[in-house]
């Protein structure tokens, strides 16, 4: 007999010192590092915006759109720090969370809420800085009925989070990090970043070489 959810442990949390490091940079930067063909589309911020980036280990649930029995569950296994990824088949017709779930998310340390379907009760979700993704809104409440899975593999605004990955988000979207690759992108990253703010000196200074687009140019062959 299949039971209403499918629980499977919480993978490992990410080392500390590498989710530090990705809260410092940007996702655009993350996403240069990682052939820019990498992330989310169409999922949205709802929280007020701030300056650090989101990141913390995924735990990953897929359920029912505009059903949250899966999501109450998946509180049990959650440690402060985590990212709580819903895969709700992208359903706007019921909303998964809203204002008081979230809050909860917030007060028992988790790093944030992504969810592939529709939230709710979003003017209260924007005047707080926890954050929160979503495909869209409506103000149809969820159900409570599953079925579900906890801490299998989902898939989110196109994007395929593991249970163990590093999330991160801003409010340029977000991107799913393998915790073994997580060094080489950081390492990356801190080059782009590097590079743009040699760029944004050059403008400043009047010394900007434009050059590289008469080489781009070039080598088109249309």
């Amino acid at each position: 007999m299949y039971k209403a959810i499918r629980k499977n442990p919480s993978a490992a949390q990410a080392a500390d010192k590498l989710v530090m490091a990705l809260r410092d940079i940007p996702v655009s930067a993350l996403s240069d590092s990682m052939h820019r063909n990498i992330g989310t589309v169409g999922l949205q911020p709802y929280q007020r915006p701030g300056k650090s980036t989101m990141a913390g280990t995924a735990v990953t649930l897929r359920s029912r759109g505009g059903d949250n029995l899966t999501f109450l569950r998946a509180l049990d296994v959650c440690r402060p720090g985590d990212v709580l990824v819903i895969d709700a088949g992208g359903d706007l017709n019921n909303a998964v969370v809203g204002g008081i779930l979230t809050f909860y998310a917030a007060s028992v340390g988790l790093a944030g809420v992504i969810v592939d379907g529709a939230i709710r009760d979003v003017a209260e979700i924007r005047s707080r800085d926890f954050p929160v993704y979503a495909s869209g809104v409506t103000h149809r409440g969820p159900y409570k009925d599953g079925p579900g899975e906890i801490n299998v593999p989902v898939s989110v605004g196109g994007m395929v989070v593991n249970p163990g990955d590093i999330v991160v988000g801003d409010q340029d979207g977000l991107l799913a990090i393998p915790p073994a690759d997580a060094e080489d992108v950081i390492e990356k990253a801190l080059v782009v970043l590097t590079k743009e703010a040699e760029t944004m000196r050059a403008m400043r200074e009047g010394r900007w070489s434009r050059a590289f687009v008469d080489e781009l140019e070039a080598r088109c062959n249309n």
